[in-house]
């Protein structure tokens, strides 16, 4: 998920300070949004999504997977409610895979799918000063959004924690994206990297579809099953492999976060071997470092990866096999 880079100057000790202690914003205007119309369509995404959707209000919204008649990942997104639509925000590079698998049970419904990722772009505030600085309610929940002008330009607030901290993600005309990102910018909120994003995101132990998890993943085991699945809500798409996959009480591998021992983090893609480094148990799918920290014992490296249940449970020990080496990490 690529942000602007051009705020080079600015290190990734005082982005994660800033993140955890105030506020830092991001550009993050290649995410998929998809508007969703008519009058059927609150009915229609509850059919094909791991989420209780129907019961949504205007103003509220879910983190919810798309999910295949096998029960695995089409995708995965934040579904938000307004009174005359419904918006689709997630990871980069969705639509292409969400519109023609929605589109195709797009029968007598009325509902239209609205791609717009070219129409608008998004910042995403974050830090425990993010829901002042936005002067939102306390109250506003995950998944909550407000529509407001800001610097004279309409946008909507969507609440989204990627960081564990009160994060929202900001939908806003394209024309106008660099407009507001500068408007906060000339009061002291610092612009951080893509790779710094990066870093952060992993460090959360946010999975990155397309990154972390791809369609060959069953809904549980992107490890978000709290987050994006409900059981009470009927029947939809997928919905008997999953409900099976629970009755069962576990999977066989899942996402999971790690922590090295050291700032340097091993290349993403490298296999994962159990505490000895005898026995392969994964494969590390994303990974960062803190090349600008000369000390190791201030910052680790960061990374998630998919593990066999073996290793899954926290603290268990890990190494990963990088350049002939196995360097050690803890699972978080």
């Amino acid at each position: 998920m690529s942000t602007d880079n051009r705020n080079s100057s600015i290190s990734l000790a005082a982005i994660r300070n800033a993140a955890g202690s105030s506020v830092v914003v991001f550009d993050v205007s290649n995410r998929t949004q998809i508007e969703v119309r008519g009058a059927d369509r609150a009915r229609f995404l509850h059919s094909f999504m791991s989420n209780d959707i129907k019961s949504l209000k205007s103003g509220t919204g879910c983190e919810t997977f798309v999910t295949s008649l096998k029960g695995k990942v089409v995708a995965h997104v934040y579904v938000f409610c307004r009174e005359d639509s419904h918006w689709l925000d997630g990871a980069p590079q969705q639509q292409s895979a969400i519109l023609p698998h929605l589109q195709k049970f797009v029968l007598i419904d009325d509902v239209q799918l609205i791609a717009h990722e070219d129409d608008f772009g998004e910042l995403f505030v974050s830090g425990p000063l993010a829901t002042q600085l936005l002067q939102l309610p306390e109250t506003m929940r995950i998944g909550d959004s407000e529509q407001r002008e800001l610097h004279d330009t309409a946008i909507d607030i969507r609440r989204v924690d990627l960081f564990g901290a009160p994060g929202f993600l900001m939908s806003i005309p394209r024309s106008q994206v660099d407009r507001v990102k500068q408007g906060m910018i000339s009061v002291g909120i610092p612009e951080g990297t893509s790779d710094q994003f990066e870093y952060l995101r992993i460090e959360a132990g946010y999975p990155l579809f397309g990154q972390d998890f791809t369609e060959d993943y069953l809904a549980q085991e992107v490890a978000r099953t709290r987050q994006c699945v409900s059981f009470n809500k009927g029947c939809y798409l997928g919905q008997e492999t999953i409900a099976r996959l629970d009755a069962l009480g576990h999977t066989n591998r899942e996402i999971r976060r790690i922590r090295f021992e050291s700032p340097i983090a091993p290349a993403s893609g490298s296999p994962v071997f159990d505490a000895a480094g005898e026995s392969e148990v994964g494969v590390l799918t994303s990974a960062a470092s803190d090349s600008e920290n000369p000390d190791p014992a201030q910052t680790k490296g960061v990374g998630i990866g998919t593990l066999k249940r073996a290793v899954c449970p926290a603290g268990s020990v890990v190494r990963v096999k990088s350049n002939g080496n196995l360097i050690e990490g803890q699972v978080l």
